[in-house]
């Protein structure tokens, strides 16, 4: 039997992935994975067999890893950001569950959270929550619960796939939830394409915010009531006492 690694690969740029994802996936025989992340790294993997599936394909593309170390081969699976952020790494141990004899192992990755704080400055010093404003695998009823504890316990939220054609007015309703306990002042910002051609940044306020558009490249951050602007850098402190 072979082995299966879970593969965060982090934002997209390959200097971001960890020195451990990018040696584990040198020794690996196949890379499997979403098109668009195969695409992503195949320049840096040449030689390596590449099996892919579209989106919406995952439990499928679970079972392909698995029939492919059942050969023998040594599987990645892999996944944009942190594998066991909103990636593979959960189903994959499910389904692992009819495969006893396959051995899996995860590798971390950078996760947008991380990636876009980084190009923002230091929204995350504090204690926040993250929330997809996905609503194919979660009501979005929960989500907007989720939304409103967290604004109501001042946590920094950040936000993953806050639109797409069919939700583009997701982050709208988001923002309207969050303000019934955050002011329209709070500072907030939205980092795109990150780590990717056409990587971008802003910082403005929870109002602006309501009538920016974003996509499902974009992460989106909320301050809390002490986060604020220091020379253009979004930044919330922690509460050190300095001076």
């Amino acid at each position: 039997m072979g082995k299966i690694y879970v593969v965060g690969i982090g934002p997209g740029a390959y200097e971001q992935m960890t020195i451990k994802a990018a040696d584990v996936l040198k020794t690996c025989d196949v890379i499997i994975g979403y098109t668009v992340y195969v695409d992503l790294i195949k320049e840096y993997f040449a030689g390596k067999e590449f099996l892919t599936t579209p989106m919406r394909k995952e439990v499928e593309r679970c079972i392909l890893t698995f029939e492919e170390a059942r050969k023998g081969k040594t599987a990645a699976m892999i996944c944009s950001g942190d594998a066991g952020v909103y990636g593979m790494a959960g189903l994959i141990l499910e389904i692992g569950a009819d495969y006893p004899d396959i051995e899996v192992e995860v590798i971390p990755g950078v996760t947008a959270a991380a990636g876009g704080a980084a190009m923002l400055g230091a929204p995350l010093i504090h204690d926040f929550a993250l929330i997809s404003l996905s609503d194919l695998l979660t009501p979005w009823e929960k989500i907007e619960k989720r939304l409103k504890c967290a604004s109501e316990a001042d946590f920094v939220i950040c936000l993953y796939n806050p639109s797409s054609k069919k939700r583009h007015d997701y982050l709208q309703k988001a923002c309207d939830i969050m303000m019934l306990h955050k002011t329209p002042e709070v500072v907030c910002g939205v980092v795109s394409q990150i780590g990717r051609t056409g990587e971008d940044m802003h910082v403005m306020s929870l109002r602006e915010l309501r009538e920016t558009k974003v996509d499902m490249f974009t992460t989106v951050f909320i301050g809390n009531s002490q986060t604020k602007i220091i020379d253009g850098k979004m930044v919330t402190p922690r509460g050190y006492r300095y001076g």
